[in-house]
């Protein structure tokens, strides 16, 4: 009986430790989202990636003038149909609408191309940044003992912290730890 008493407190003294060394792990949150939206780096990032794909915008578009401009041929190819023609122009719209096929094809392919290229492009320009920033948040939560840092930034959906009462802000620390400064980091009106 004994024994079974001294496991008993033996027990509940650890658990006790474990509670009171959870109390004292300190908490914090930033917004990665105002943090990105001064950093230099990702500003030329994202310009880079608008500009990238503008470009391939533009040459889908070209595409897709051409092959308009084809279909409305043949549209007005199948116009002149008659009786006294009709094989001629039975071959030619065959040939037009295989051509345009063709087209349509290519059109689809050069999508999907320019999407993986832009999200090519994306990983490369991002993953430095990303670690960057990383390396900056890490180094600021071990300089002020947090255990655990949120990111409070609405993200795509992705905020799992529905609420940020106390906890410190490491927001602006992560800035200066990345080298921006207060008047870069001011919002914009």
């Amino acid at each position: 009986m004994r024994k079974l008493i001294n496991v008993f407190f033996v027990a509940a003294g650890l658990l006790f430790t474990a509670n009171v060394a959870n109390a004292q792990q300190k908490i914090g949150h930033l917004n990665s989202e105002e943090i990105f939206a001064v950093m230099t780096e990702a500003k030329t990032a994202q310009t880079t990636l608008e500009n990238l794909g503008k470009a391939k915008q533009a040459e889908i578009t070209k595409m897709q003038t051409e092959y308009q401009t084809k279909y409305e041929a043949a549209v007005a190819k199948n116009k002149t149909l008659s009786e006294a023609n009709k094989d001629a122009v039975t071959k030619e719209l065959q040939a037009m609408g295989e051509e345009l096929q063709g087209m349509e094809k290519r059109i689809n392919d050069a999508r999907t191309k320019a999407q993986q290229e832009v999200a090519t492009k994306q990983s490369e320009l991002f993953v430095p940044i990303n670690q960057k920033f990383e390396t900056a948040v890490k180094a600021v939560a071990k300089e002020k003992g947090l255990a655990y840092v949120f990111d409070i930034a609405a993200q795509q959906g992705a905020n799992n912290l529905l609420y940020a009462e106390g906890g410190d802000d490491i927001t602006a620390a992560v800035r200066t730890k990345l080298g921006i400064t207060a008047a870069a980091a001011a919002p914009k009106k």
